[in-house]
C-alpha cells in the first residue's frame, strides 16, 4: 500500500493574520495576502494555509470560498502554540535603509523579543518606516515559521534611552574601542544589545554609555565590523550562552 501523503503538505503557505485564531473561526483575507494566496500560490478551495497571530499560535486553515480579490479561510485546527521567546532586546542605531531593513529580518529570524531603534549623532538617516519594518519581520517569520514576532519600539534617541533603562536589565555595549569579550561577559538575565551607526558612537556617546550603571562595554573580537554583520554576531553569541542555543 502507498504511504499516506503528509497532512498538510510541506508546501503548505504560511500567512500572518492580526486577528486572534481559535478553531472554527472563519477569517476574510484581502489585500496582498489574498494576491499572494490567489496570485501567486493559485490556491483553490479545499487548499490548506497555515496561519499564526503571534498570540495563540500556529493553525491549520482551509480555503472555504475563493473570490478575485479576496478569499474566505476556515480555522480547522491549533498546530503549536506561540513559541518561547528569549527575553533580547537588540538596540539598533539607525544605518542607511536596506541595510537597516535587512538587520530587522535577521533579528526576527535569531529570535529576538523586542527590536528598539535609537538615534545617535552620526546617524546618517533621522527617520523611521515603522510599518514598513513590521511588513519585514512579518515576511521572515512567515518563511521561518516563526509563531511570534518581535515587539517594535519607537524611535528612542540614545540619550532617552539610557535614561529609561530597565535597571534588570543588561545592557552588552558593543564597542569597537574595546571591551570584554562578549562571550564571557554574558550574565543570565533580561539582556539588550546595543549597536552604533555607520560611523560609530561621539566620545561623549560612548562616555554615557559606559558610565551606565547597567551596561557592560563588550568586544566582538579583533575585526571592526560593520553594524549590520555586529547586530547579527552579537544576537548570535548571546543566543548560544543565555538563549535558544545554549547546552
Amino acid at each position: 500500500m502507498p504511504a499516506t501523503p503528509a497532512w498538510p503538505p510541506k508546501s503548505t503557505p504560511r500567512l500572518f493574520v492580526e486577528q486572534p485564531l481559535a478553531e472554527g473561526a472563519t477569517l476574510n483575507i484581502s489585500g496582498n495576502s489574498a494576491h499572494y494566496l490567489i496570485g501567486v500560490m493559485r490556491l483553490k478551495e479545499g487548499a490548506p494555509v497555515k496561519l499564526f497571530d503571534d498570540v495563540s499560535g500556529e493553525y491549520l486553515a482551509t480555503v472555504t470560498e475563493t473570490h478575485k480579490r479576496d478569499l474566505v479561510l476556515t480555522v480547522d485546527a491549533k498546530l503549536r502554540d506561540r513559541e518561547f521567546t528569549p527575553d533580547l532586546w537588540i538596540c539598533q542605531a539607525l544605518i542607511k535603509k536596506d541595510r537597516f531593513d535587512w538587520i530587522a529580518e535577521k533579528a526576527c529570524e535569531l529570535g529576538i523579543a523586542r527590536f528598539v531603534p535609537v538615534l545617535t549623532a552620526r546617524c546618517v538617516v533621522d527617520k523611521l518606516k515603522d510599518d514598513r519594518l513590521r511588513a519585514h519581520m512579518i515576511e521572515a517569520a512567515e518563511q521561518c515559521e516563526r509563531t511570534a514576532l518581535p515587539l517594535i519600539d519607537p524611535l528612542a534617541r540614545i540619550d532617552a534611552l539610557l535614561g529609561k533603562w530597565p535597571a534588570d536589565r543588561t545592557l552588552y555595549f558593543c564597542d569597537e574601542r574595546g571591551g570584554e569579550p562578549f562571550s564571557d561577559a554574558i550574565r543570565p538575565g533580561p539582556g539588550a544589545v546595543l549597536i552604533g551607526p555607520e560611523g560609530g558612537f561621539t566620545d561623549s556617546e560612548n562616555a554615557a554609555i559606559r558610565a551606565h550603571p547597567c551596561a557592560r562595554p563588550v568586544s566582538l573580537g579583533p575585526r571592526i565590523l560593520r553594524a549590520d554583520t555586529a547586530a547579527v554576531a552579537a544576537i548570535s553569541v548571546w543566543m548560544s550562552k543565555n538563549g535558544d542555543w545554549a547546552a
